[in-house]
């Protein structure tokens, strides 16, 4: 059944999504309706009050698009029968496309619910409420709501933009706003955030200022091409020409400072190596995490890490139901991953350690999926390879057997949403900036900490297709790479179409007599039912659910984006605040 964004904002208008007293933020359960006049009495009461905004609401989204989209869309993932991947995956998606309304969905349910808590909190915290408290909560609440804006003005291109739930459920024929407001509703969010979190994390799992700094420094990467000149977006000079091949100078400074405060003072350190981030008993809340969706090991649908099904080839590595036999890294990937042409090195690289962290091919051998501590899991021996490439191995931990919590539908692990790898990149972008290359030693010092940890050789500058390259590889899986490929796509649209049309999209490419991955002899590029990309692609069509029950979304919908300006008030913290 198809849900739109008003019937989950009917639905979340008013509800408060609570928890218990538990000490550790995993432990907490969910309840709903409890009355709202005298809920808000305690600064524990504020707190509790922000649960569901780590979780629940973000659960459709978890399901399937944090992969299907940014990492279907741009080609980390081949799955010829996953109508949930393959319209992505070969441009030829539709307002009806499976998994389109459910993302829209998802990010509008985390808007809605981040609104009640900011307005409940407003209207019915008790004066048994610290000041402190009520900053907290709206700043955590501001933090999912910046997040779900940044997602929603990326893939769309253009989003719905309200404070408040219940006068949307009220009048929700409404336009939309343009991308670049978006955005900048996303920036003043997280902003906010940065500034009013506090600097530790009350408790396992809570974001703090620090988890805010690093989407600050996605976000204003984002920004940076998507305004015009050297100035902060004033509604005026949004960026018209889309092939420039610059960016504004005011983001990418922002954008390095942000990332600089994470790096110097936050609490954050890189793993020792990659293959703990993604072991089952390090995984969740590590010291390399900013920020991990939370979900409860044993719990059911709404609060439970559902993706693992869709990714698991066997229920020999996951726990029941395991969907994704014919769910593969791309062949283009696979090739970043094996035999990667460096051009800077004029070599080529096997990056072997995330390889084998991120991809299950023929021969290799992972202990930690075997309940059996005499005979390690080798995949393709202790059962039959993939027929058309090589599976996917991230987020896939094994059975309860072997780390005691996954159930059925629920590996009981988290989501990935920022990893501290990701800010040093960030860093080294914005950096780099207009340049073509840079040898700034401390975006060199950050940049060839991955490498080093990936057991890859070092760089002695670094260039867009340096970066490109790292960024692909080390958040392989993790929903990242097609918003990478955006914000290049808003000031160099034509690379970005060029590239994403140059993939070898939609291609098998396993040799199953000798177990070599290779694409067939017979292979013609673009893959069976890809369709040519073109610029209309870098944003997907609204969902026909909310296009319909709203009128003023249908030019949107149909690529000719009919947006108003949104009224923006001065902003609530300044630059001497931030940084």
């Amino acid at each position: 059944m198809k849900t739109s964004i008003l019937k989950y904002t009917i639905a979340l208008a008013g509800m408060l999504s609570l928890g218990s007293c538990a000490e550790d933020f995993l432990d907490q359960k969910n309840s709903y309706q409890l009355a709202q006049d005298n809920f808000f009495s305690s600064d524990e009461a504020i707190s509790q009050s922000v649960t569901p905004l780590y979780n629940y609401v973000w659960y459709m989204f978890n399901d399937k698009s944090y992969y299907s989209m940014g990492d279907g869309r741009a080609n980390n993932i081949t799955a010829q029968y996953s109508d949930y991947i393959y319209p992505y995956t070969n441009f030829t998606e539709s307002g009806a496309s499976n998994g389109l309304n459910d993302a829209w969905s998802a990010f509008y349910a985390v808007i809605s619910q981040a609104n009640n808590t900011i307005n409940n909190i407003t209207n019915f915290a008790t004066s048994g409420v610290s000041e402190t408290a009520r900053k907290q909560g709206y700043a955590e609440a501001r933090f999912m709501r910046g997040l779900a804006y940044w997602y929603v003005g990326s893939l769309w291109g253009c989003g719905v933009i309200y404070d408040n739930t219940q006068a949307l459920v009220n009048s929700y024929v409404v336009p939309a706003s343009s991308r670049a407001d978006v955005i900048e509703f996303a920036i003043r969010d997280m902003e906010y955030a940065a500034v009013n979190l506090p600097a530790a994390s009350p408790a396992t799992g809570r974001i703090n200022k620090y988890s805010a700094y690093g989407m600050l420094s996605r976000f204003y990467l984002s920004m940076a091409g998507l305004v015009s000149g050297d100035n902060r977006y004033d509604g005026t000079n949004a960026q018209t020409n889309f092939i420039s091949g610059t960016r504004n100078n005011y983001y990418l400074n922002a954008a390095r400072q942000a990332a600089a405060k994470v790096i110097n003072n936050g609490p954050f350190k890189l793993a020792d190596t990659y293959a703990e981030l993604f072991a089952a008993s390090t995984f969740n809340n590590n010291n390399e995490s900013l920020f991990q969706l939370q979900w409860q090991a044993g719990a059911s649908a709404g609060l439970a890490q559902s993706m693992t099904r869709f990714l698991a080839w066997s229920t020999q590595v996951n726990q029941g139901n395991s969907w994704g036999g014919s769910t593969y890294c791309s062949y283009d990937l696979w090739e970043e991953f094996k035999e990667y042409a460096d051009p800077t090195l004029g070599t080529t690289v096997d990056d072997a350690i995330r390889r084998h962290n991120c991809v299950a091919s023929y021969g290799e051998s992972y202990p930690e999926l075997s309940a059996d501590a005499t005979k390690p899991y080798i995949y393709g021996e202790t059962e039959n390879a993939g027929s058309q490439g090589a599976n996917i191995k991230k987020y896939v931990i094994g059975t309860n057997a072997v780390n005691g919590f996954a159930v059925n539908n629920n590996s009981g692990v988290n989501t990935y949403m920022m990893r501290l790898a990701e800010v040093y990149l960030n860093y080294a972008e914005a950096v780099l900036g207009n340049n073509a290359t840079t040898t700034d030693p401390t975006a060199l010092q950050l940049f060839n900490a991955l490498r080093l940890r990936a057991g890859v050789p070092t760089k002695s500058s670094i260039g867009y297709e340096d970066l490109r390259h790292e960024f692909r590889v080390e958040t392989a899986f993790e929903g990242l790479y097609w918003y990478f490929l955006l914000r290049r796509g808003y000031y160099q649209q034509q690379e970005v179409v060029n590239y994403v049309n140059n993939q070898h999209r939609n291609a098998s490419y396993y040799e199953n007599s000798t177990h070599t991955y290779k694409l067939s002899d017979s292979y013609v590029a673009p893959g069976p039912s890809v369709s040519v990309a073109t610029a209309r692609n870098l944003t997907l069509p609204l969902p026909e659910t909310d296009a319909t029950k709203n009128p003023l979304l249908k030019s949107a919908a149909d690529g000719n984006v009919a947006t108003e300006p949104y009224a923006f008030g001065d902003r609530d913290v300044t630059d001497a605040e931030l940084f």
